[in-house]
C-alpha cells in the first residue's frame, strides 16, 4: 500500500501552485500511490489576503476546492490537502482555519481538520516573528479518519511539537499520522527529523511530513526534507535538499502489528492526556 509525500516551494501566485502540485500528484499516482501528502501553504504562500481567498472558496468561488477534488477523482487518489485557509463550513463570514483536508479518490471531502496549535514565536531567521494568530484561529477537534491505507490521524506542523496529540490520536486508532508542514530553516535544523521520527516512535505510526522546501514571499525560507517514517521510527524515504519531490513507501500493515506487539506501550502507558490536569507531586529527598 504505497504512500506519497510531496515537497514543494510553493509561492504566492495559487494557479501555479496548483500547476505544480497536479504534476507532483501524478508522479505519486505513476507510482501506484493510494494515499499523498500535500505540505502546508501548498496552494498559497506568503499571501496576506488570505481571509478572502478561504471565503472565496467556502461560497464555491475559489479554483483551490474544485481542483482538489478533480486531482482526486481524475488519478484516484486520496489525498491530504496540506492546508487551506477555511472559514467554518458553515460560517463563511468568519476569519479562516489552517485546514487540512482529506478527499477520497472519488472527490469527496472524508475529514477535516483544523490546525490546533498556532504558529506564534519568534526566531533567528531574516523574518525574525511568525505570528499565525494574526491570519487563523485555532482549531477544536481531534480528527481521526479510515482510509484504504489505513486509520489516518491528522495534524500539522508545529502540533509537532505537542505529543499529547499524537497519543490521543493512537488513542482513537491512528495507524499514520499526516504532518503537511512548512518548517521555517533554522527550527527545522534543530528539531524537525527529531520531532517526526519520536511522533513516530512513541506512537507506532507511519509519519508522513511532507513539507515546503526553499525560498518563499515574505521573506521566508523553509527547511524542506520531507520525509516517510514508519513505526520503529526508522527514515523510509527522505528529500536532503531544497526544491520539488515525491517521496513514496509502503506501508507494511503485518511489521507494524509485530511491532506493536512485541513491545506494547499502548497498554504500558500510565498516564493519559486527561490525566495532564491531576496535580503533580514532587518528592524531596
Amino acid at each position: 500500500m504505497n504512500l506519497a509525500v510531496i515537497q514543494m516551494v510553493s509561492q504566492d501566485d495559487v494557479l501555479a501552485n496548483l500547476a505544480c502540485a497536479r504534476r507532483l500528484l501524478e508522479q505519486a499516482a505513476e507510482q501506484g500511490c493510494r494515499l499523498a501528502v500535500l505540505p502546508e501553504n501548498f496552494a498559497a504562500m506568503g499571501r496576506r489576503d488570505l481571509a478572502a481567498i478561504g471565503r472565496a472558496e467556502a461560497l464555491g468561488q475559489g479554483p483551490i476546492l474544485p481542483w482538489l477534488y478533480s486531482c482526486a477523482r481524475e488519478l484516484d487518489l486520496w489525498i491530504v490537502a496540506g492546508t487551506l485557509p477555511l472559514p467554518p463550513d458553515d460560517r463563511p463570514e468568519e476569519r479562516p482555519r489552517a485546514c487540512s483536508l482529506l478527499i477520497d479518490a472519488e472527490g469527496q471531502r472524508v475529514a477535516r481538520y483544523d490546525k490546533l496549535h498556532l504558529f506564534d514565536v519568534d526566531v533567528h531567521d531574516n523574518r525574525g516573528s511568525y505570528r499565525e494568530s494574526d491570519d487563523f484561529v485555532h482549531g477544536e477537534r481531534i480528527v481521526v479518519a479510515d482510509t484504504p491505507v489505513g486509520r489516518l490521524g491528522l495534524t500539522v506542523c508545529y502540533d509537532l511539537r505537542f505529543p499529547e496529540l499524537y497519543v490521543a490520536l493512537r488513542d482513537a486508532g491512528a495507524e499514520l499520522i499526516s504532518a503537511p508542514s512548512a518548517f521555517t530553516a533554522v527550527t527545522g535544523a534543530a528539531h524537525w527529523q527529531v520531532l517526526i521520527r519520536s511522533r513516530a516512535i512513541e506512537t507506532q505510526c507511519y509519519l508522513l511530513a511532507a513539507g515546503q522546501g526553499g525560498e518563499h514571499p515574505g521573506p521566508r525560507r523553509t527547511f524542506g526534507h520531507s520525509a516517510i517514517v514508519d513505526p520503529w521510527g526508522q527514515v523510509l524515504a527522505e528529500r536532503q535538499e531544497d526544491g520539488e519531490s515525491v517521496l513514496v513507501a509502503a506501508r507494511d500493515s503485518a511489521e507494524q502489528a509485530a511491532v506493536r506487539q512485541r513491545m506494547p506501550v499502548q497498554q504500558h502507558r500510565r498516564l493519559s492526556v486527561s490525566d495532564a490536569s491531576r496535580p503533580v507531586v514532587v518528592e524531596k529527598a
